[in-house]
């Protein structure tokens, strides 16, 4: 299906003219079949509760909702900062997943997995440029699925009620992942009726001239230029659901259906190309491919050998020199996927049985199925991709003109001689594609009630299966290729000399599409596929209590002392298989990982005094939680204290104080533990060994690279010092991966807020919070040079240097067999120093009563990051990479960011609009810095591509509500149609070849959509 072909000008005119921005609230959904009229004022009631700390929302029953706790009682405060995102303000951004509900958050690490070309379809989330490991994502408060296989695909973004962001460590509360935070996400449930969701949307675009369109035309490419209508993406939900025997019995259920349509690399004029910058500020170039509908032909012998020639792309069987030119050098990404062509099914259901207030049975389900594609050039490799030797090729092939076989066989042309021949061919035919299928299901179900009015429980458990099938396009065979170059002239017709099945392959003339060709090269292989899944055991049973039922309070509070207990046992496992095809390109080893926890905890809600002179509410929080992973021999504690002081009901402090674990994935413990030997590669031997020059075969040993002392603080012994018996053979040293256990990461993690609600501005609500978060014994993976490149630098510092293990004899190349324990540089997975972020967030809203004409509503959410890094030593700086760029400062995180978005509704509820103003604050190249931390050298400091300049995005929606059941809306993200900025070398950056950082900027232009909701 191709969307953009059915673009309604109608709907473009109509969204031209309301380009601006949105993020604001649009609709409220109902939950009935009664008529309600879509407003912002319920949106804006959540984010106020969310800013002040108050819950959120409170169920049917009374019961009140708050993420970051497991107590449930009325008047639930939060002492730590909740962001939340309302069903309203999904809707008026048009999204078709939750990672572009959340990448507007500032305290949400942006990412755009939909804009990554080599991505495997799975969307994460991750808090405060800690990764997503760091972040615990839920449903319901109960856990998604495994931290290595979970994919926030599998939830509909029309089924979401809100969405909680909590931001500080909560593992005490929920268990391991939660050292930067918990994103919530609250699913519509106890549903009546029947909802249709609709949304359609697509790209406007004006593609103009740029740095890359000048670069692209100057190595012979053409970039399109002028307006695109592109990108089209639909997104449809039905829900429907009933209740019965009187509401005790509610049944709800939904099926969505997604789909996005592909848009290429050169659709865009700044991704006409892959820029590329040599030198610090050297001229721009194009990425080139030898792999051209052109053909290239380099001989292997005689006078042109090693030579390079492509076939003249006028269509003559003449080789011109390959180089810059039309049709001479390929552009190698033109076709790579800017948007991703994606097909998305979700179901699911949910089921609640109250057969009295003391026993609830609730069960949910949510299923999807995802299908996206990476695209690549068809293509026959080098024959470098198969080992040393060269295709082959007769030189009375009768595909070769007199000009090419004099050039291929100098005076072997003309006879049956086969000469050595290294042949590269982009065919000019339909991609070839690397497909991911993404399924998963997730399964909640359990038990729970009330106990008279002091005590509730909940028992109940969550199965998670995420499954990943990745069919990687394979290599032609390439005796299947050297069979279709030994080509001869039967009665006039180019027969392979093989004969068979094989198909005569024209490698010398320009834009061969031989399909049949094709499939010879490709047929038959065996599949190269990779399956791998993850699942996830969990069950949990808690209880909550308020013992202000008994008595038990404070003789200056109202309210009574409350406290959870839980226990939980959770097992992640993960297999993976693999094809011999796939094994056979891609190397690997099918794996079967597992590990599980028993964990119990305790929670404890203190309000110490409320209602007293200058102190309307003084409240003391305190939690704990005990762990025993079987991957590990230790038990493991995570706690939280927490505060909260309001002397008058118009201001609040709050404090929060957390320690907070997360215990190695299935994957980092099995890489920690797992045991393997490698070669160093590259060159570079034992630094303690001579140095060795190579002058007409006659070596000469200098000094070693490292320092007497240096080498003495890896054990070795002075009268080895510079010895040549400490040479590895062939310069690769033994490298030993795995033989450790990793322990849980710790974070302490510190928040400390004051939010403001004056009762003199009514309406009004702001807060700002401090944060700190700094991450002890940080898992990560380290190769054999950081431990060597360590140990020099820091003048033989044991963190560093005890990961150079030498044998009894000093030397470091010992054989893989037998298992040593010793001669090998240490690398893999491990526990190293620490990562650290900090920062403030500072959100608020404000409802503006503008009596009968309607009110306005103003929301704020902004973040200024002060530190976002780490420190990989005791004896290193501290690498601190906010508002920079490159040089490993990967999270691509400005100083400041902030969403304000304002909502105007009229008082009837018929028709509201809302503008939104998303900023994000510059970045600079890490070489510019001016810390030599992160390299900011002044040797290093760039005069081109060093800043990104601030970017401001607006968007608008407008909701009108027809006959008080249909909701029609209209949406512009990013009306101005802001270009994004464009860097060299980008791909070092952002791991994506757009000459951009997609996951941070809007990369495809103004984006326009309509979409409807009706209610039946």
């Amino acid at each position: 299906m191709n969307l953009n072909t059915h673009v309604s000008l109608l709907a473009l005119a109509g969204g031209l003219l309301l380009a601006a921005p949105a993020t604001a609230q649009i609709v409220n959904d109902t939950n009935s079949m009664q008529p309600q009229t879509d407003t912002a004022a319920d949106s804006s009631n959540v984010k106020a509760a969310a800013i002040s700390g108050q819950a959120p929302e409170s169920s049917g029953d009374g019961e009140i909702v708050v993420t970051g706790t497991r107590i449930v009682r009325p008047n639930s405060t939060a002492a730590a900062p909740i962001t939340s995102v309302t069903a309203a303000d999904i809707r008026a951004q048009a999204p078709i997943n939750v990672e572009e509900v959340l990448n507007r958050l500032p305290q949400i690490s942006p990412d755009s997995q939909q804009n990554y070309q080599d991505s495997d379809g799975r969307q994460r989330i991750k808090l405060r440029s800690l990764g997503f490991e760091r972040t615990l994502v839920l449903v319901d408060g109960k856990r998604l699925g495994t931290q290595n296989g979970q994919d926030t695909n599998i939830i509909p973004v029309a089924l979401i009620e809100r969405v909680d962001v909590l931001t500080g460590g909560a593992s005490s509360v929920y268990g391991s992942d939660a050292v930067a935070g918990v994103v919530n996400f609250v699913m519509k449930q106890n549903f009546t009726g029947v909802r249709i969701d609709a949304n359609y949307n697509f790209y406007n675009h004006v593609n103009q001239s740029n740095v890359v369109t000048q670069t692209a035309q100057n190595s012979g490419f053409s970039p399109r230029l002028g307006q695109v209508n592109d990108g089209g993406r639909a997104d449809l939900a039905l829900t429907a659901g009933t209740s019965l025997f009187d509401g005790k019995l509610n049944m709800s259920g939904f099926v969505n259906y997604r789909h996005a349509d592909l848009v290429p690399y050169d659709a865009r004029s700044t991704s006409a190309c892959q820029l590329v910058q040599t030198g610090k500020d050297g001229p721009l170039s194009c990425s080139l491919s030898t792999y051209s509908v052109s053909g290239f032909v380099s001989p292997g012998s005689g006078t042109n050998a090693g030579r390079q020639f492509v076939n003249d792309p006028n269509g003559t069987r003449t080789f011109v020199p390959y180089g810059t030119g039309v049709g001479n050098a390929a552009n190698p990404y033109d076709g790579y996927s800017y948007q991703r062509q994606d097909n998305r099914v979700n179901a699911g259901g949910f089921v609640t049985l109250q057969l009295s207030p003391e026993f609830e049975l609730y069960g949910s389900a949510l299923w999807f199925r995802d299908k996206s594609i990476n695209r690549y050039p068809t293509r026959v490799f080098a024959a470098a991709n198969y080992g040393s030797d060269l295709f082959r090729v007769n030189c009375n092939n009768p595909f070769l003109s007199t000009q090419q076989a004099g050039i291929i066989c100098g005076t072997a042309a003309g006879t049956a001689t086969t000469v050595p021949v290294d042949i590269r061919y982009r065919f000019n035919a339909p991609f070839m594609t690397d497909t991911y299928t993404n399924t998963g299901i997730r399964a909640t179900g359990g038990v729970r009630g009330k106990v008279g009015d002091a005590w509730t429980y909940d028992i109940g458990g969550v199965f998670s299966r995420n499954q990943q099938i990745w069919d990687s396009s394979r290599l032609p065979s390439f005796d299947r290729v050297n069979n279709s170059l030994n080509v001869v002239n039967v009665n006039g017709t180019p027969t392979c000399a093989s004969g068979g099945a094989c198909v005569p392959f024209d490698a010398f003339s320009a834009g061969n599409g031989n399909q049949a060709l094709i499939n010879y090269l490709y047929g038959d292989l065996d599949p190269a596929r990779q399956k791998t899944v993850g699942l996830l055991y969990n069950v949990q049973a808690n209880m909550t209590g308020d013992l202000g039922r008994y008595g038990i309070t404070s003789p200056l509070a109202t309210d009574g002392v409350a406290f959870a207990l839980g226990t939980e046992f959770r097992k992640d496992r993960q297999f993976s298989e693999l094809t011999p095809g796939f094994i056979e390109d891609y190397g690997g080893a099918p794996s079967d990982l597992s590990q599980h926890v028993w964990e119990s905890n305790i929670e404890v809600q203190a309000p110490l005094i409320q209602d007293r002179p200058f102190a309307h509410l003084l409240q003391a929080n305190g939690g704990y939680r005990l762990s025993k992973y079987s991957s590990n021999p230790n038990k493991f504690t995570t706690w939280k204290i927490e505060g909260l002081y309001a002397p008058v009901a118009d201001l609040t402090l709050r404090a929060s104080f957390n320690k907070a674990q997360r215990a190695p994935t299935v994957v980092e413990a099995y890489q920690a533990s797992n045991i393997s030997f490698s070669r160093q590669g590259g060159s570079q031997n034992d630094f303690c060994a001579p140095t060795a020059t190579n002058t007409n075969g006659t070596i000469t040993y200098g000094a070693p690279i490292a320092s007497r002392e240096v080498c003495r603080a890896t054990g070795l012994s002075d009268a080895l010092y510079g010895s040549t018996t400490l040479l590895c053979p062939n310069d690769q040293c033994t490298v030993r991966s795995g033989g450790f256990t990793a322990d849980p990461e710790t974070a302490y993690t510190q928040t400390y807020g004051l939010v403001v609600k004056p009762r003199f501005i009514k309406g009004l609500v702001f807060s700002v919070d401090r944060y700190r978060i700094k991450i002890n014994n940080s898992l990560g993976y380290n190769d054999d040079s950081y431990y060597t490149d360590g140990c020099q630098r820091s003048n033989g510092d044991p963190f560093f240097c005890s990961g150079i293990v030498r044998a009894a004899n000093g030397t470091l190349y010992a054989a893989a067999s037998g298992n040593p324990s010793s001669g090998f540089i240490r690398a893999g997975t491990t526990n190293y120093y620490y990562s650290i972020a900090r920062g403030w967030d500072f959100q608020g809203s404000y409802a503006l009563g503008l009596g009968s004409v309607g009110r306005l509503d103003f929301d704020f959410n902004g973040s200024l990051t002060t530190f976002a890094g780490s420190q990989d030593s005791p004896v290193q700086p501290q690498r601190n990479c906010t508002g920079y760029f490159a040089n490993g400062c990967s999270q691509l995180l400005p100083k400041w960011t902030h969403g304000l978005r304002t909502t105007y509704s009229t008082s009837d509820g018929i028709f509201n609009a809302s503008f939104n103003w998303r900023y994000i604050g510059s970045l600079t190249s890490a070489n510019n810095s001016g810390d030599a931390a992160i390299g900011g050298t002044p040797d290093r400091a760039q005069t081109t591509f060093y800043r990104i300049a601030p970017a401001s995005y607006f968007d608008l929606a407008l909701t009108f509500n027809i006959a008080r059941q249909f909701a029609f809306r209209v949406i512009a993200n990013n009306l101005l149609d802001k270009n994004p900025p464009i860097l060299a070398n980008s791909y070092n950056i952002s791991l994506a070849r757009n000459n951009t950082i997609p996951q941070r900027y809007d990369a495809l232009g103004r984006q326009i959509a309509i979409g409807t909701t009706i209610n039946f």
